[in-house]
Order: structure tokens, then sequence, then C-alpha cells
């Protein structure tokens, strides 16, 4: 191992949103600026980096989807597509001036609590190197978000025989050209919601969409902003602000008949049967449909319910027998959210994982601070997401809550604290009093640990700007005394 980097007060772990968050949080309301983010990549961005494939972009509306202190008037549309965002934040970076924080191509490799330090060690890899370096931090805050590590279904079999091009939204890459092929894509939720309209507008490219579980979708159009209101947005007080809280109040209950409604008024009216989910609205996240359903009209675009047996040299076989030739097949299938992505130790020589394990999924006080591990915060942590709310939004509302603990530790008024074991019980039990009585338990969904398990992602509530809580009666301080009355 290469000798020990510079300490640093606070390491951030990505340049995703969460991360440059973050960091211009701990600058612009801190002043704050003795940290480090440490990112894989080569570029800021995280899942607007990474996931490249046709038709990406946001579910949420984008004015709700923005970082609350820094507004944009000039968003296109109402939903933005994932060059824009990426576009956006590059440009937060540059005014913030988070470059000169981040160090690229270095992946956090180990996270481990020093009792006797009150300190993190930390050992990250250059990715082009291989080369191992340690650092040490008071205080890690995890960013690297749940939409980190791509899931291909594990009861496929054949995937190593296939000859032709094996996809995941979340790794397109560049150069992929699907013109004159026909391509499967795998699944029927956001990313396949996106990608099948966009990639089938090409009249050459034949599409045969698998679907093994069908969704219920809300309308999301992406309706364009007109110049007189993005010149209101730029030059009226607060009206872009108005915009974005009626954004944030306008997201309504799911109504069945509604749903049922939408999906026969949209799609082709022999998958009527089939594309109605034999399970109620709000089991899994409803799809934001801008053009899915109306894209099955398309001669180019045909469905196939059998459900898939295995990947075989040329394609897929189905489960009726079927053999489908395929150019290309992607793997819409999510993210890998039930697992902590990160080697972290806390106090009582148990890691992050195991602490998962033992509570039988992901569990996190206020989805932000684990018991036995201090001065340590986790970003978009379990039971975080509210339905179509925005995910940034969240985001900034943890971080508030960070922010209360993290300032009398780099003030020096106490080394760390950690959520106790009792304030963390009885939080999760409430929610989980409620998830499990909920429509969340009436189907199998990444929800749910191993798809059929705790409820551990979505928030049982609804999204609202007044849910900071103060902090002193969960916590328990480690390390040092409060000398000050005013720590809070």
């Amino acid at each position: 191992m290469s000798p020990c980097a510079p300490e640093k007060k606070v390491v951030i772990i990505g340049a995703g949103v969460g991360g440059l968050s973050s960091g211009i949080a701990l600058k612009r309301r801190l002043g704050f600026e003795n940290y480090v983010i440490y990112e894989k990549a080569s570029a800021i961005g995280g899942c607007w980096r990474a996931n490249t494939y046709p038709g990406c972009a946001s579910d949420a509306p984008i004015h709700w989807y923005s970082l609350s202190t820094d507004l944009n008037p000039l968003w296109a549309k109402s939903h933005a597509t994932q060059p824009e965002i990426l576009e956006y934040w590059k440009g937060l970076a540059l005014k913030h001036d988070m470059y000169s924080k981040i160090t690229f191509n270095t992946k956090v490799v180990s996270v481990e609590w020093d009792a006797t330090e009150q300190k993190y060690n930390i050992a990250v890899q250059d990715i082009q190197s291989g080369s191992l370096t340690c650092t040490k931090a008071e205080i890690v805050i995890s960013a690297t978000g749940n939409l980190e590590v791509p899931h291909f279904p594990s009861d496929i079999r054949g995937m190593d025989t296939y000859k032709g091009t094996l996809l995941h939204p979340a790794l397109w890459g560049d150069g992929i050209d699907l013109r004159g092929k026909r391509v499967g894509v795998v699944g029927s939720a956001s990313s396949a919601a996106q990608l099948v309209p966009s990639i089938s507008e090409d009249p050459s490219v034949e599409v045969v969409n698998f679907i093994r579980t069908p969704s219920w979708f809300v309308s999301r159009p992406h309706t364009p902003y007109t110049s007189m209101q993005k010149w209101i947005f730029a030059n009226v007080p607060c009206a872009m602000r108005l915009h974005r809280n009626l954004l944030m109040i306008s997201v309504g209950a799911l109504d069945h008949g509604e749903l049922k409604d939408y999906i026969k008024r949209n799609a082709p009216s022999e998958y009527h049967e089939k594309l109605i989910p034999a399970y109620p609205p709000g089991c899994k996240r409803s799809v934001a449909d801008s053009g899915y359903l109306s894209s099955f009209h398309r001669k180019n675009v045909t469905l196939n319910f059998d459900g898939i047996s295995e990947i075989y040299e040329d394609g897929i076989i189905t489960k009726t027998g079927e053999k489908v030739s395929l150019d290309v097949i992607v793997f819409a299938t999510g993210f890998i959210a039930d697992r902590f992505p990160l080697h972290v130790k806390g106090m009582h020589d148990q890691t992050i994982q195991s602490y998962y394990q033992s509570q039988q999924g992901p569990t996190a006080y206020r989805g932000t601070m684990i018991p036995g591990f201090p001065n340590l915060y986790v970003l978009a942590g379990p039971n975080t997401v509210v339905s179509h709310a925005s995910t940034l939004f969240a985001e900034e509302v943890q971080i508030d809550y960070c922010l209360q603990l993290i300032k009398p530790v780099i003030d020096g008024h106490v080394s760390s604290y950690e959520v106790t074991s009792q304030a963390s019980d009885d939080y999760n039990q409430g929610l989980q009093d409620k998830l499990t009585r909920s429509v969340f338990m009436q189907c199998v969904s990444w929800f749910r640990t191993d798809g059929t398990g705790k409820v551990f992602s979505p928030f049982p509530g609804t999204a609202t700007p007044n849910i900071v809580p103060k902090v002193q009666f969960a916590i328990k301080i480690i390390g040092g005394t409060l000398n000050s009355k005013s720590v809070f």
C-alpha cells in the first residue's frame, strides 16, 4: 500500500447527485472545505453519467428534481433528459468549485472505525494503476445511492453462451448502433418504458419486449416550457419556487379504475388483458409513461409474455419452447438495492451489510444513521423513497439532518456521535408496523429484501418539506463533551 494521503475531516463517497449536494451544502451552509469526494469514475454525475441509454430522463418533474438552492429557469421540458440533467450538475460543480474537491478514478475499498483515534481508516484504490492508498476521516458520507449495482436475473441460464450483444441500461457505453438490429428488451419498468419508445422510433429496429410481470403506469408527458414561462421563472420573484412547490403537492393517490382505463386508452386492445397487473396499484413503483404504451402500436414492436426459460447463442428461449433470435438483448431489470455496496466496519466489528442481515434487510435511523457506526451517514438509505417524489429532495432532507450533527464535530465540540440502538429500533418498528399493513406487502418487488421479505425501500408517508427532525434525543455522544449550549 502506498503512503497514506493527507487526512481530511470529511470523506464523501461518490460524485453523483448526493455527493455533490453534500459538498455544496458543507461549503455553502457551514463554510467548510476540509473534505474530499472520492469518485471511482472519471467524471461526475453518478447515475446520470452511467445511464446513457436512449430515452433516459427524469421520472420526477425536473423543477422538483433540482437542487433547492440552485433552481434552473431554463429547463426545456417538464421532465429533463439525461444529457440536460448531466449538464446541469456539471454547471453546479463548476459554480461551486467542486472539481477541486473530487479525486477521480478512485474507488473506496474499505472504511473501518478506529475507536481509539475516533476516526475512520479508509483504503482507496486508483482504478487506473491498481495501487492502494490509505487515509483517515472523522466523518464519512456514503453517497453511492441505490442505483449502483446493475441487476441481472439469476434464474435465467445461458447468458455466457450468447453470441450477440448483451446490455444493461446502466452499462450502455458509447457507440451502440441498433440500426437494422432485432433487439430484445427484458423488463417493463422505468428503464424499459423509456428505452422501448426511443429505439423503436427507427423503423429499421425491430423490438421484442419480454414482460414477465406488468406494471401500472402514470402519465408523464414531457411538456415543453414556453419562452414566456422560462422568462417568468427567471424574472418574476418566487414564481419558479411556487411552481416547484405546486409540483410537490400535486403527487396524488393512485386510483385503480383510472389506471386501468389509462392502459386501455393507450395500449393496443389485444394486449389489455396481459398488461393489466393482478396486484394493486402502489405495491410496486408505478412507471412514468411518456410514450411506452402507445409505442406498442408500432409495427416494429411486439410483446412477449411467455416468460424466459434461458438464453441460447442466438437469442432467448421462452418457457413455451419458442426460440426468439436476437442481435441484442437489453436486460432492463433494475439494480441490486438490498445490499450495501461497500465494506464498512463499525464499533463492534460489524459491517453495515452484516447489520442489514441481522435486521432482515436494510435498516437505518431515518434512512441515514446506523447504530454502531459513529459519524457515518448514508444518503438515499433505507425507507427514504416516496413514490414519484424527487429522490433529490429526499437527499436534501437527509443532508439537512446530517449537518446538524456534522457542525459540532467540525467545530470541535464533540468527536463522534452514533444513533442509539433504542432510537433506531423504535423508529424502524414504527415504520414496519405501517409497512406490514400496507399495499407493499401484496406483491414481489425490489422494494422488499430478496423480492418477498422486509419492505426496506419506500417511506410510508408523503413528501413534505417539514420532516427534518431535531437530533438530540436519539443520539449518543461517543467522544468529547458538549461545551456549548448552542451546538444544535
